[in-house]
């Protein structure tokens, strides 16, 4: 069960990096580029929250597996940021928090921060005792960044 969670994330990966090229290249709707960041940050969640599992304790250590999640996890988190953009705040239902838009430099640098604690993920999956710190540090810098810039409920 886990290996196919984990194929369809490399899956996704794949999918990810070809439809990130065709995106630039053909000017899409808001509406695409809203559901396109939702995807990532699903498969974000996704594999963190089995990296977070890990950690705590609550699934059992697989050093394959979390090395590999947690690569996908830093690779994924380097796609969204331009999908926050101007006129990306309307055309698809969205829990993205109007404060993105209306303090986009505080939203950037949270971003950032949880872009470099992501970078450590990869160098710390190899060690249940790493993961538990890195993956703690991560979690912060989300937790975070959803209580500041995430809403409870989906608005258009």
């Amino acid at each position: 069960m886990k290996l196919r969670h984990i194929a369809l994330a490399l899956c996704a990966v794949a999918t990810t990096a070809t439809t990130a090229t065709t995106y630039a290249q053909q000017a899409p709707k808001p509406e695409d580029q809203i559901r396109y960041r939702q995807s990532i940050m699903n498969v974000i969640g996704r594999q963190f929250g089995m990296l977070a599992g890990m950690a705590k304790g609550e699934v059992p250590y697989n050093k394959e597996a979390a090395v590999k999640a947690a690569g996908l996890v830093e690779t994924l988190s380097t796609l969204p940021a331009p999908l926050f953009g101007p006129g990306l705040d309307k055309g698809a239902p969205t829990k993205a928090g109007a404060k993105i838009w209306t303090e986009p430099d505080k939203f950037k640098a949270a971003l950032e921060k949880m872009q470099g604690e992501v970078k450590k993920l990869p160098a710390a999956a190899s060690d249940p005792a790493t993961l538990k710190v890195a993956a703690g540090d991560v979690g912060k810098t989300c937790k975070g960044c959803h209580d500041d810039y995430r809403e409870k409920e989906f608005r258009n």
